[in-house]
């Protein structure tokens, strides 16, 4: 007996993606034409995605490999993302990151297994630094509450035995070039990444043993002995399927009342020029992310295949769960990005911001994944809550062990979490939520 699942949504993501937006034209893959048959299909070419293609291409031995594509690779929430892949906790919906002791010290080593294997992948796909660059990460603090923040961090850092720096002012200064920062904490566990270049690149160095096809959202799916994905204009016969769509996986049916869709919002300079690269001064690339989780991230990169030198800042959350926002969203943000920029970037007056966007986030509200055998012989990797880079290279990861039925210590512990909690029902979700993102920026103070 056969199952139609037929998805009810497809991804549509406002604004540019910046960080695709700085390289040269990608490579393109070709749309999905003609009916085909393949073992395994990946549905989604993000971080989840790349990763699970790329586990399958090392463990399902000569087996037929399909990855599947919306958009264009790197168009979607992959190149809005901000590039920091964190090794240590990384929990939103806390006041400081942190969570209960002995789930962050699984976390971390959850993390760092899939920070190895974005590792290896920029290893053997010979990626330059600046696409992946092991350079650890700042957490900035521009008020009282902000170096609380990072004093009781700096303390659970302690109680798990983990390596991090404290930084005063001038050092802040000395690495950032800006005075807006009153304390720091550097911790050298963390990796930056050019979130577009590096899933172009993962997506070519996995091209010779998978079938990458763009432009090709799956519309319905025929669950049965072997299941037939259709696109718009082909279908593909398969034995297994793996959902790394993150919140869309709700768009199939799947996690349904369960799923947090958060929009948050960056805006990108054009390149700067030689004149306003010594005036800034520090460090050429490096990232910075607030005491307090609502304030504005920073990040500073170096030119790469002629992007330019540039600088980032991403705040504002909304909640949005029709996984859409409309450019009047981008619109509303721009005040509150520039008065960011320029409080903490006064050398660099009158350079305005190229590209502005808005990018997905999916969380749960007990800030677990949305994984796992959802259908027999389909599985789900997705929710990352927020942290895409590193919790979607694991998902995907570890979907593929789970599909291959290769259990491992890492696999059991990925599996110890609860399933995602049912949400309160509308309005009162969103109208709640977004008040509550509302208070909590404007607790954040001086940090937004």
């Amino acid at each position: 007996m056969t199952k139609t699942i037929n998805v009810s949504r497809m991804p549509k993501d406002t604004g540019p993606a910046g960080w695709n937006r700085i390289l040269p034209p990608a490579k393109r893959y070709p749309e999905l034409t003609e009916d085909i048959r393949a073992d395994w299909v990946v549905v989604g070419g993000g971080f989840a995605g790349i990763a699970a293609a790329r586990r399958l291409s090392q463990l399902a031995g000569n087996d037929r490999i399909v990855l599947l594509e919306a958009n264009r690779l790197a168009e979607g929430p992959a190149g809005r993302n901000s590039g920091f892949m964190i090794d240590l906790p990384h929990e939103l919906n806390s006041e400081t990151y942190a969570g209960a002791a002995d789930a962050d010290v699984r976390q971390i080593r959850l993390n760092r297994s899939a920070i190895d294997f974005a590792r290896q992948m920029a290893e053997e796909f010979s990626m330059p630094k600046r696409v992946f660059d092991a350079c650890g990460k700042y957490t900035g603090a521009a008020s009282t509450k902000g170096e609380q923040h990072i004093d009781s961090y700096a303390k659970h850092l302690d109680s798990l035995g983990e390596q991090y720096q404290l930084l005063g002012a001038a050092e802040m200064k000395a690495r950032t070039g800006i005075d807006f920062y009153r304390k720091g904490l550097y911790t050298p566990g963390a990796v930056m990444i050019q979130p577009a270049a590096f899933i172009r690149m993962a997506a070519e160095g996995i091209a010779e043993r998978v079938s990458i096809y763009e432009q090709s959202p799956v519309l319905a799916m025929e669950l049965g002995d072997e299941h037939v994905l259709r696109t718009p204009k082909a279908k593909i016969r398969a034995r297994h399927v793996i959902l790394a769509v993150n919140g869309h996986i709700q768009s199939f049916g799947f996690f349904p009342r369960r799923l947090l869709h958060v929009f948050t919002y960056a805006s990108m300079t054009r390149a700067l020029s030689p004149e306003e690269v010594a005036r800034l001064g520090g460090d050429p690339d490096w990232g910075v992310l607030p005491a307090d989780p609502m304030g504005t991230t920073v990040r500073r990169v170096s030119s790469l295949m002629g992007s330019g030198d540039r600088v980032t800042v991403r705040n504002r959350f909304t909640l949005n769960q029709s996984m859409e926002i409309s450019e009047r969203h981008i619109r509303d943000v721009v005040r509150a990005h520039d008065r960011s920029f320029a409080a903490r970037f006064p050398m660099l007056e009158g350079v305005p911001m190229e590209h502005r966007w808005g990018g997905r986030l999916c969380l749960s509200w007990n800030s677990v994944p949305a994984f796992g055998e959802m259908e027999e012989r389909v599985y789900s990797a997705a929710c990352q809550n927020g942290l895409g880079t590193v919790k979607g290279t694991l998902s995907g990861m570890m979907a593929v062990q789970l599909a291959l039925k290769q259990r491992s210590e890492l696999l059991d512990e990925f599996l110890l979490h609860d399933a995602p909690q049912l949400l309160p029902p509308e309005p009162f979700l969103s109208v709640g939520a977004n008040l509550t993102m509302r208070w909590k920026e404007w607790l954040a103070g001086i940090e937004l």
